[in-house]
């Protein structure tokens, strides 16, 4: 009991100062490990969606963000019109695109 009694009385008395660096270098550490593990990542795939996007031509067959299967059959800046079956066609945002998929894919779904 008395081991315990001085370490707590020479903690009170005599605590050195922590060092400011300690700290900082700490934070910058957080911030480094949080960008390397979230934000470069998310950057990326961004980067990579957005080209795909841009890349998209008339007659690629795509996969929505809603998961239905179709194939372009006109292109706008913003919109983009899908056909999903024989006589049916839908608009929509061309940022709603999951994937383009390979040529074909189609008639195996």
């Amino acid at each position: 009991m008395n081991f315990f009694d001085n370490a707590i009385y020479a903690a009170a008395a005599g605590a050195s100062p922590q060092n400011p660096f300690g700290s900082l270098f700490m934070i910058v550490g957080i911030f480094a490990v949080f960008y390397f593990l979230i934000l470069r990542p998310q950057q990326k795939q961004h980067k990579a969606h957005k080209q795909m996007v841009e890349a998209m031509t008339v007659g690629d067959e795509i996969v929505t963000n809603g998961g239905i299967l179709g194939k372009v059959t006109k292109l706008d800046e913003q919109f983009l019109s899908v056909k999903i079956a024989d006589g049916v066609e839908i608009k929509l945002q061309r940022h709603h695109v999951a994937r383009v998929l390979p040529k074909g894919s189609m008639k195996n779904a």
